[in-house]
């Protein structure tokens, strides 16, 4: 049955500023001057650098005197024009994209990759024209760790069908063999058992270490994972000191072949601080990066175009100028809007930066990580008066230049963890100790879980066994029996 029926609702929505706002603010130094060059770019009203002269108040000035000259024309009045927000915004884009739509550009990298080093042997190597078509679709099925992933029977059916290639498993297999003989060693294996026995045979030294490395590749593959140690050696017959020097070849190997070249290539990124905090008489001075503190204005020419547009006292030419009034207004307000979105987000960063420093002043004085306190985004949310979410996005991407090292910003917060005292303090100086005490451990009998439950409770903390897993995994620490060494 369908009924009619009145009703309000309360709904928040968000205006294009502020989703500019919220888009900036998330953005670190580096990216905010690349999206401040678009921003000029697409807009020709904005403009950077110090403005020779200031005449922000001028122009409104003659927007209020242009506003009385304009009323006397009842055909078209130019202040109604210039103030009238009513026309959609989608009219003023080029496309209809909205102004929340993340713009996500795949960057161009050029330079030689393994596949193309794999190439260049293949053409040296005196094979038939379909061997050769063969090696290349293997190549081009070769992940970025130079691994063969796809399934030999499921490969003979794509040259079939996409390059009318009628072969067997056998003849894919022959020709995976070639390619597994290329640089870098160990190219082409479909699993790391296969990827090390490939290097293995590839050593010129096949001394007796080597040959018990092979075996313990080929027979013991599962055990050495998940370091039997003992088993090995019974099972082999071999000395403790002669499974060392095995072990000592196979973690010389390289895992992933595929990788060799992109690592001699690695470009270094350099992290800009956002903010810098330094020491003045004894106290802690927080400053932002100038680069987030833009010199950004309207432009001058847009300026006189809007002055000489309402100047105009000719009806015919008003109505001409019209599109033109729309566009130079639009392009006006956007300016407005950006340069307003800016200045907002250093006042953002530069609040919440100076609550943290200030929650965490012990800290940021002594830069001993024992003495940063428990501290969650609802704390500086409280502090700056701002909503949760806006403080997350100030610290998941900036950094802060401090007189011991640049930090991510979201790494100064932490839960809280009590002791026998009742004191509460930060799950960041636990995970230090933990990392001590796992530091300081004897790798030949490594510390379970519960042991280390059990020695940082003795220190006074009040920790559970799944709490001290859960803090090792996060920093990256294997289980004990991983961490066993001979």
């Amino acid at each position: 049955m369908l009924k009619q029926s009145l009703q309000q609702k309360l709904l928040q929505k968000l205006s294009p500023q502020q989703i500019q706002l919220m888009q900036l603010l998330q953005v670190p130094t580096i990216a905010l001057e690349q999206r401040i060059k678009q921003e000029i770019e697409e807009n020709p009203a904005l403009d950077e650098g110090v403005e020779v002269e200031d005449d922000n108040d001028d122009f409104q000035n003659e927007d209020s005197t242009t506003e009385e000259q304009d009323n006397s024309d009842d055909e078209f009045d130019f202040s109604d024009y210039l103030d009238d927000d009513d026309t959609p915004d989608y009219k003023y884009q080029v496309n209809n994209r909205s102004k929340d739509d993340e713009d996500k550009q795949v960057p161009f990298v050029s330079g030689t990759t393994f596949h193309d080093l794999l190439r260049t042997q293949l053409g040296m190597r005196n094979i038939s024209d379909q061997e050769n078509d063969i090696a290349l679709f293997i190549i081009g099925n070769l992940d970025d760790s130079g691994y063969l992933r796809r399934d030999l029977y499921a490969m003979v059916d794509d040259l079939a069908f996409t390059q009318n290639i009628i072969v067997d498993v056998k003849d894919v297999e022959e020709v995976l063999k070639i390619i597994q003989d290329f640089d870098p060693a160990g190219i082409g294996a479909r699993d790391l058992q296969e990827c090390l026995i490939i290097q293995i045979n590839q050593l010129n030294d096949q001394d007796e270490s080597s040959k018990i490395a092979y075996t313990i590749l080929d027979r013991f593959f599962n055990e050495f994972t998940k370091k039997h140690y003992s088993k090995i050696i019974k099972r082999l017959d071999i000395t403790e000191d002669q499974l060392k020097d095995a072990i000592n070849i196979i973690l010389d190997l390289n895992p992933k072949p595929g990788n060799s070249l992109n690592e001699t290539s690695k470009i270094i990124q350099h992290v800009i601080p956002d903010f810098i905090i330094n020491y003045d008489n004894g106290e802690l001075l927080l400053t932002l990066n100038s680069r987030n503190a833009p010199e950004l204005h309207i432009s001058r020419k847009y300026k006189d175009m809007m002055e000489d547009y309402s100047k105009s006292k000719d009806k015919k030419e008003k109505k001409k100028n019209r599109e033109a009034l729309t566009f130079v207004k639009q392009k006006i307000d956007s300016a407005k809007w950006f340069i307003d979105a800016i200045k907002q987000r250093q006042n953002t960063l530069i609040s919440t930066m100076q609550a943290i420093m200030e929650y965490q002043e012990d800290y940021f004085m002594e830069g001993d990580e024992t003495l940063l306190k428990p501290m969650i985004l609802k704390d500086i949310a409280e502090i700056v008066h701002l909503d949760i979410s806006t403080i997350s996005r100030v610290v998941n991407s900036k950094y802060v230049q401090t007189p011991f090292g640049t930090f991510l910003l979201k790494t100064f917060f932490s839960e809280s963890l009590s002791t026998d005292s009742g004191e509460e303090v930060s799950t960041r100086e636990v995970k230090r100790i933990l990392q001590d005490i796992i530091d300081q451990e004897d790798k030949r009998k490594p510390l379970s879980d519960d042991k280390l439950t059990k020695l940082l409770i003795d220190k006074s903390y009040n920790i559970a066994r799944r709490t001290v897993a859960k803090y090792r995994e996060q920093l990256n620490i294997p289980v004990a029996r991983l961490r066993k060494e001979l």
